[in-house]
């Protein structure tokens, strides 16, 4: 007796096969957009019903399957890598993956990456699989599949974004944006320089401060707020949503673009970070700071190490040369310090300053709200009770309150006395558990400045972090070229700022198509000239 359609090899291989690529599309929808991830099943059954009603892997009788490749196979497998990368960080920066290759991952803490990018790829062979079934199987498909890879390879943001980078080298105008850059210059100088203390807080962005979406968790940097200034509106632009990015974009006024093409051992690390700019830590130490910068990962990782010591700083520390002084030191996660043990060696390094009786920065970057979970200090779990090991709102909370018990300290000191105090966001977060309150609507960074004699206060600007370095420097009683440095404006002056002139998409427009902006960062490190740049009012 013959096998009836329900226990049928071929009829159990085709459902195999669409649910497999059902759910694969589900997933695939979920990630790359804001649909909660409860519509993956209502996705996936759909598309089941779609391939019953027109008989999707079920040919008509007496056609047997053909033994072919589908030429989509390749980008399936690059809307594979996109949705590793999405399903990783949320939004996609094609700049953060080729500075990245290009800087240096080693002593990164993302060993829960790796560990998805091995599922991910586990995961793709079984998708692959059942494409190539039904694509054999069904002649149908076989006619259509060739214009979908077309259509796969075209509507994959990862390929669109390498193509408009490749625009760039064609574009009408490529040095929109290096036009309108002003050389950071200190015009005046105050007669006694401040200190300063920066305060990175690893993706603590200042939308967190919502209590309807997010309760409490920024309370601590609010209370600190209110006895400062508070800059609102501060928005990400492309390039610079990434920490070493985001460290550039504040203390050098510009985004990181890649180096690219311009480096001239494409293989190989990059012996300097944008060498052919002046940044915060130069123009600090041309006038006689000592700087340090104290991190809790490694220095190695990303270039960190050699940003801070191409300008200026006389200290740069890590996860190598401060973990060993750790009194316990298995007290560590997987990237590198909690914040508690980084802040009690901020103290110790501001007293070693203070000491010397010179003006001095330090510069710290915290990892306790890292993607996607965060690393809550043992400090915080005594305050907080027990740690899920999934909500960020918890780590959110405990590195606001440790930032605010850091400045709380050093002020009982007196080691704050004329000191300027900035406390900002890194960078916008990367997907974790809060990532649909997270964008629901616009997004800004945290900026917070106190000390120094600033009457607190708010300000309410649609800005960059770009410019973070002007007002900085003008809080510190410098005074910059036309209240600019970089492409930067210094918020507490009235002159507009790149986003109020020409917004957010239009300048992450010219960003793409840019050129000469990139050779004047990497000048000195690559081989092509940087074009002569045309006459511009950089008030434009």
């Amino acid at each position: 007796m013959p096998d009836s359609p329900d226990t049928a090899p071929v009829f159990r291989a085709r459902w195999w096969a669409l649910l497999t690529l059902g759910l694969a599309l589900g997933h695939t929808a979920v990630t790359v957009t804001r649909l909660p991830y409860a519509a993956l099943l209502p996705i996936a059954a759909g598309w089941l019903i779609l391939a019953k009603a027109l008989r999707w892997g079920a040919p008509p009788a007496g056609s047997s399957p053909a033994r072919v490749w589908p030429w989509s196979l390749v980008p399936l497998a690059l809307w594979g890598v996109y949705v590793y990368l999405a399903d990783s960080f949320g939004d996609v920066d094609l700049g953060a993956v080729f500075f990245h290759l290009q800087a240096g991952m080693s002593e990164h803490g993302g060993t829960d990456r790796i560990l998805a990018a091995i599922l991910y790829t586990l995961a793709m062979l079984p998708v692959l699989a059942a494409f190539t079934w039904l694509v054999r199987v069904d002649p149908r498909w076989r006619l259509a599949e060739r214009l979908l890879a077309l259509v796969l390879l075209a509507a994959n943001p990862l390929l669109y974004g390498l193509g408009q980078r490749g625009a760039a080298i064609v574009t009408e105008d490529g040095a929109w944006l290096d036009r309108r850059y002003v050389p950071p210059t200190l015009r005046t100088v105050p007669a006694e320089p401040p200190n300063l203390l920066v305060l990175y807080l690893e993706s603590l962005e200042r939308t967190y401060a919502d209590r309807e979406r997010f309760g409490d968790a920024y309370a601590p940097l609010a209370a600190l707020g209110r006895r400062g200034v508070v800059v609102e509106g501060i928005r990400q632009l492309d390039n610079t949503g990434w920490t070493m990015a985001g460290m550039i974009a504040s203390q050098c006024g510009t985004p990181l673009m890649p180096a690219g093409l311009l480096h001239d051992s494409q293989f190989e690390p990059l012996a300097r970070v944008v060498p052919g700019v002046d940044c915060l830590g130069d123009l600090l130490d041309a006038q006689g700071y000592r700087l340090s910068y104290l991190g809790g990962a490694s220095t190695r990782f990303a270039g960190k190490g050699r940003f801070y010591t191409d300008h200026g700083f006389d200290r740069v520390r890590g996860r190598e040369t401060l973990a060993p002084r750790l009194d316990e030191p298995d007290y560590l996660n997987s990237w590198g310090l909690y914040d508690d043990s980084l802040y009690d060696f901020t103290r110790e390094e501001i007293r070693h300053l203070e000491a010397q009786g010179t003006p001095w920065a330090v510069v710290t970057l915290s990892l306790g709200t890292h993607p996607p979970a965060g690393f809550p200090a043992r400090a915080c779990r005594e305050r907080q009770g027990a740690f899920d090991g999934e909500d960020i709102l918890y780590a959110v909370e405990c590195s606001a309150w440790l930032a605010r018990r850091l400045v709380e300290w050093l002020e009982a000191e007196g080691l704050l006395e004329d000191t300027l105090v900035m406390i900002a966001s890194d960078h916008l977060s990367m997907r974790v558990s809060a990532w649909e309150a997270l964008t629901e609507g616009p997004r800004e960074n945290t900026f917070i400045l106190l000390g120094n004699g600033l009457a607190p206060g708010r300000i309410v600007r649609e800005a960059s972090t770009l410019d973070l370095l002007p007002t900085v420097l003008e809080a510190m009683g410098f005074r910059p070229d036309r209240h600019r440095a970089g492409l930067g404006v210094s918020l507490l002056s009235d002159q507009p700022t790149l986003v109020e002139r020409h917004g957010l998409t239009a300048l992450n427009g010219r960003l793409k198509e840019e050129t000469a902006l990139q050779q004047r960062l990497w000048e000195g490190l690559g081989h092509l000239p940087r074009p002569e740049p045309k006459a511009v009012n950089p008030n434009r």
